[in-house]
């Protein structure tokens, strides 16, 4: 049971992060916070450090300087011993799936399970088909490897394997990049569906204008080395800070939230 104290503190808390590769500075000064239960998107340009920031927050990357907490715990515990249970709490897909080339779907979506777990094998079977019907992929695809999917196919993989656990949280690297309108469109609509059915607070990392407009609660721009503003989409939209402005309302973000609206417009209807 969620305590009434879980709800109201932030699931993340990132404070005051900077990030140093040499003489590359990648974030100067990066605060914020994610709620329990929101669909929570980190955008910008090329090199702003979306990726490195999602990275710091599960742990494979230690900030240079200020603190990030995971379920109110700093994140530099993940590496550690007492820090296994943490990684049992969170799921990643990580950017293009990276799935495992020389394992079948199946043996790719039971990989945490048989690392974080002392679950029999027939257990596992049964969860991995459970997870694999659950993001949508047909039954006879579990036995087929990387190389013999289509690629909207190999991110539901990654999804299932990222959901495998039960997570309650779901970490999310460029899911839509490089897919079709059509296909991107269908995984963010999966994503909402999974949001609903498991309860998950989603944090996503995107370029995708399209899926912001679609199924963000709240999105973070990283510009300038720190975060040059947090809203909705409608509020960053009508943003004075000219890179915010120039990345939403361009001719890319104004067609995204042409078509945002029309959406809209035809689910009132």
């Amino acid at each position: 049971m969620i305590s009434a104290t879980e709800t109201t503190t932030p699931i993340i808390e990132v404070n005051h992060v900077a990030t140093k590769f040499g003489q590359a500075v990648v974030h100067e000064d990066v605060s914020l916070s994610i709620r329990r239960g929101e669909i929570f998107a980190i955008a910008g340009g090329n090199g702003s450090g979306k990726t490195t920031l999602l990275r710091e927050i599960i742990g494979l990357i230690t900030p240079s300087a200020g603190t990030i907490r995971l379920f109110g715990i700093d994140s530099r515990r993940l590496e550690a011993e007492d820090g296994r249970p943490i990684h049992r709490r969170f799921g990643v897909m990580f950017q293009h799936g990276a799935l495992f080339s020389s394992f079948t779907l199946a043996e790719n979506v039971a990989v945490p399970l048989r690392e974080h777990t002392t679950l029999s094998a027939g257990l596992i079977r049964d969860i991995v088909a459970a997870k694999i019907a659950m993001v949508g992929l047909p039954p006879d695809s579990a036995a087929k490897y990387p190389n013999e999917l289509s690629g909207g196919m190999r991110r539901r993989a990654a999804l299932a394997r990222a959901i495998v656990m039960d997570p309650e949280l779901l970490f999310l690297d460029e899911p839509t990049a490089g897919l079709d309108p059509i296909i991107a469109a269908g995984f963010d609509d999966l994503v909402l569906s999974l949001k609903g059915l498991l309860g998950l607070t989603v944090v996503m990392v995107t370029h995708d204008l399209d899926s912001l407009w679609r199924i963000a609660n709240r999105v973070a721009v990283l510009g300038r080395g720190k975060v040059l503003g947090v809203g909705t989409m409608q509020e960053l939209f009508r943003s004075d800070d000219p890179v915010i402005r120039e990345y939403f309302q361009g001719p890319r973000g104004r067609a995204a939230s042409g078509q945002a609206a029309w959406n809209h417009e035809r689910r009132e209807a």
